[in-house]
């Protein structure tokens, strides 16, 4: 009885788990799609930063560090202008507890849909598997109860149901590879606040703050 179910279940199953593939793909593109647009925009300015905060160190000007904390359109000068603020303030106490909070803040920001794009990666191969198994079921089941039905019938119905398979994987690939990629940039954005935390703590020390 039990197997009468899976059966019937696997009937119409194989073609749902394609097509609940295909709908993964396009939500796992549009997220891929938004996450390369806003990270490829902050990780460009993040090299801008960088690259002037190695002037300033290499000309000891920290007047140049200042300028960086006016520019709130940064995520790096909005981290500094907060920094620079607490320096003049309150001095080096409590700035890296500041610079955590702000880390807290933006990594959330930073690292969104990632764990979505993980999940996809790591399950989107088994979802294509459950639906390779639904059609050799299904391609078995047919054969049992036709008569006509040969081994040219049986192997193609097999072969449409490795399709299954091969979409979980044109899903997941992506998916990881994408994962990755935004993690890594994710992760040079946060060190670049940590960055902004140093430079904040260095121009706190060299005022005797």
């Amino acid at each position: 009885m039990l197997t009468e179910r899976f059966l019937a279940v696997a009937q119409i199953g194989d073609q749902f788990v394609l097509w609940l593939l295909v709908v993964l793909s396009i939500v796992s593109i549009a997220l891929i799609l938004e996450r390369l647009f806003v990270l490829r925009s902050v990780s460009s300015q993040s090299e801008k930063v960088r690259e002037k905060v190695k002037i300033a160190l290499s000309s000891q000007n920290y007047e140049i560090v200042e300028e960086l904390g006016k520019d709130v359109t940064t995520l790096e000068g909005r981290a500094l202008n907060y920094g620079l603020k607490h320096v003049k303030e309150s001095g080096s106490k409590g700035l890296e507890e500041l610079f955590n909070s702000i880390m807290l803040i933006e990594k959330p920001e930073l690292e969104k849909y990632l764990s979505f794009m993980a999940t996809i990666g790591s399950n989107a191969p088994y979802i294509g598997l459950l639906g390779t198994v639904m059609g050799i079921m299904k391609a078995f089941h047919d054969l049992s109860v036709s008569s006509d039905a040969g081994q040219q019938t049986v192997m193609a119905g097999i072969s449409a149901a490795l399709v299954a398979t091969a979409a979980g994987l044109f899903v997941a690939i992506p998916a990881v590879l994408a994962y990755n990629y935004f993690s890594k940039k994710s992760k040079g954005i946060l060190q670049n606040l940590d960055l902004m935390k140093e430079l904040c703590l260095s121009l706190a020390k060299k005022r005797g703050l």
